[in-house]
């Protein structure tokens, strides 16, 4: 039986390397762990969710695809359940930027381990993306992937090796800009738009905030421009 599993999760799944156990939080259906479990990618999966229901659901589909040896199943907000160590790769995908930026804040321990990240945000990538620089930690692959009438980004993040990042790379990574994606001119021109109408918009305000934000905004126009 051929797992149901969207593209957008199937480059998560593809960034994901070898490893033990992965951490997927905020599972929903379970569909990745399954996929990654039945791909031979890792060995265990830890599937977290802050729901019971979607919980339930990875363990019917767990049960299913006859993995339900392999997966554990753990209630919980972000990694506050989890504990150190019990895994190698964290997916964290399927969620706002800003979400995911809270979970790794609230989980400052994985600065200290050999942790490999998985990061597919909905919205606010360039917020993430700010944060994860601003900590140090190096976006070391990013890649684009079309699922229906949205691209994604999809980030494989170390902690360690990294720097802050520009307003213009807050939006085009560097490990973005070196990937060779097919879906890049389309994505670049996506973002260049976006910041040509949010500078429009906020450059006819007189709140003083949003003269100041204007200032981030045409910077990092110009740097995509310029790409």
């Amino acid at each position: 039986m051929k797992i149901p599993i969207s593209r957008r999760l199937l480059c998560c799944a593809e960034l994901t390397p070898p490893c033990g156990t992965v951490a997927d939080v905020g599972t929903d259906h379970g569909y990745l762990g399954i996929y990654l479990l039945q791909s031979g990618k890792c060995a265990h999966v830890i599937a977290a969710d802050l729901r019971e229901k979607p919980l339930a659901s990875a363990r019917a589909n767990a049960a299913e695809f006859c993995v339900s040896g392999q997966m554990s199943f753990v209630l919980s907000d972000g990694l506050h359940n989890i504990e150190p160590g019990a895994f190698d790769t964290l997916v964290l995908a399927g969620m706002g930027g800003d979400l995911i930026t809270r979970i790794l804040a609230e989980a400052p321990w994985l600065e200290g381990g050999p942790y490999t990240l998985i990061l597919q945000p909905q919205s606010a990538a360039n917020d993430l993306r700010r944060w994860l620089g601003g900590r140090g930690w190096s976006i070391r692959r990013e890649r684009l992937v079309r699922d229906g009438r949205f691209l994604y980004a999809v980030m494989e993040v170390r902690p360690g090796e990294g720097r802050a990042l520009s307003p213009g790379e807050q939006y085009v990574s560097p490990a973005l800009r070196r990937a060779g994606d097919p879906l890049y001119p389309e994505f670049l021109a996506r973002v260049r738009r976006a910041l040509e109408l949010t500078v429009a918009g906020i450059t006819q305000s007189v709140d003083p905030a949003d003269l100041e934000r204007a200032e981030y905004y045409r910077a990092a126009l110009e740097e995509v421009s310029a790409m």
